[in-house]
Order: structure tokens, then C-alpha cells, then sequence
């Protein structure tokens, strides 16, 4: 049984992920976290995780993060950066939701977020989690930077023309 953490329980994302969670057989959900709403039962918020998550939210330095096998960040962007250091140490494997550990060019992210990033060590260690293109190393990976929902559709699309050859990436402008 996979111990799981969800960071960030709240938005779309994060209730999204405990509904998904709740229902894996392989996946015990220990924690979710909310800074707004620690002490608050996830069904009273959700009354749709009614009989499906038993657990209040947590605030996340209280939680059990470190116990988990894997943490999910379902957190604005700059959240999942200043923990996930702490987390891997501890073992935890660490799926980000947020855009923390996609781009590998430190100084293009932190032009495109307007923050500086918090350790920049770990982002040649993150999988890029698009499936279909790497799922043997996804499998593998202690961090991994879930792609976003406006690039994925994009990359799925051109994916089978850059492996026939068919583009010419100087002149590659994709529009979502």
C-alpha cells in the first residue's frame, strides 16, 4: 500500500487528486494539507469525499509529509520548491503539480515566475512527467514535474512529426 500526502487539498487540482486517491486500491491517502483550513473535516468542505476520505486537513508543518511514500504539491507555483529538499530526504517521492520543476533553465524560470528559485539543485534531478514520452524514467523518479494542461495537448500533438523529422524547431511557434 502506497502511502500518500496531498499538499495543497483544497483547489480544483488538489480535490481532484483526493477523489482519484481515495478510489486507487493500491493508495492510502494519510494527509491532506490546508494552511485556510486546517481542523476542518475534508467531508464537511467536500461532501462528495463523504465516506471516501476520513481525514481533516492539516496544516502542512503539522502534517505527516515526511511518512508518506509519495506527496503530491497541488500548490501555486513557488510552494513545492522551499519542501521538496526536506521530503526527499526523508524518502518521499514528490509528484509536483505546480510549474516549481519544469522548465530546466533556471533564469528562464524565474523570468517567466518573477521569483527567484529556491533550489534550482533539484531541478536536473526532476522527470518531466509526460507519459508518453518517459514513462520508464517516470517510474524510476524520486521528483517528477507534472506537466501543464496547456502544454501537454501541444506536445502530444507535435510529438509524431519531431520523431518523423518533420520540424523545424527555429521556426516552431505552437499556439494553445
Amino acid at each position: 500500500m502506497i502511502r500518500a500526502g496531498i499538499v495543497g487539498g483544497t483547489g480544483y487540482t488538489g480535490v481532484e487528486l483526493m477523489r482519484l486517491l481515495a478510489q486507487h486500491s493500491g493508495v492510502e491517502l494519510i494527509t491532506v494539507t490546508s494552511r485556510k483550513d486546517a481542523g476542518t473535516p475534508v467531508a464537511r468542505m467536500f461532501p462528495s469525499l463523504r465516506g471516501h476520505v476520513p481525514l481533516d486537513f492539516t496544516e502542512p508543518e503539522h502534517a505527516a509529509l515526511g511518512k508518506c511514500d509519495v506527496v503530491f504539491f497541488a500548490t501555486p507555483n513557488g510552494v513545492a520548491m522551499t519542501e521538496a529538499r526536506a521530503l526527499l530526504d526523508s524518502g518521499a517521492r514528490i509528484i509536483d503539480l505546480s510549474a516549481d520543476f519544469r522548465i530546466r533553465d533556471i533564469a528562464e524560470w524565474e523570468r517567466w515566475y518573477g521569483m527567484k528559485h529556491a533550489c534550482p539543485e533539484l531541478v536536473d534531478q526532476a522527470v518531466y512527467g509526460l507519459c508518453e514520452v518517459n514513462r520508464a524514467r517516470i517510474r524510476e523518479a524520486r521528483l517528477v514535474a507534472n506537466p501543464g494542461c496547456y502544454p501537454t495537448p501541444v506536445q502530444l500533438g507535435f510529438l509524431p512529426l519531431v520523431e518523423a523529422g518533420c520540424v523545424d524547431f527555429d521556426h516552431l511557434i505552437p499556439a494553445a
